[in-house]
């Protein structure tokens, strides 16, 4: 327990630092990253990992707590629609989805 929560607030302040970085990269195009990823050679396959890598873990983290600060948002009614709104599509260019509230709960 303790660890999960020292981990948590480690990767938090991650997250939100890296979140304008991260916003700032234009979305590649679907057949352009597909053409960009050659298949995997043999000896590089990690299909039998037990566990994912641990930067899939870091990615999946830095996600959910930004999600969880975009439901206070979404549920706050004090925070304006268009910031909410903003908010919203930063996040989503940095998941590569359309984001809403709604989506929000997937993470």
């Amino acid at each position: 327990m303790r660890v999960c929560l020292f981990a948590f607030l480690l990767v938090v302040p991650l997250g939100l630092s890296s979140a304008p970085a991260l916003a700032q990269k234009a979305p590649a195009a679907p057949a352009a990253a597909a053409a960009a990823n050659p298949p995997t050679p043999e000896w590089r396959r990690t299909d039998g990992y037990r566990f994912p890598a641990l930067a899939d873990s870091v990615r999946r983290l830095q996600y959910t707590t930004l999600a969880m600060q975009l439901r206070e948002y979404c549920a706050d009614r004090r925070v304006s629609d268009d910031f909410v709104r903003e908010r919203l599509q930063r996040f989503g260019r940095i998941t590569g989805r359309v984001e809403t509230c709604a989506s929000l709960r997937d993470y």
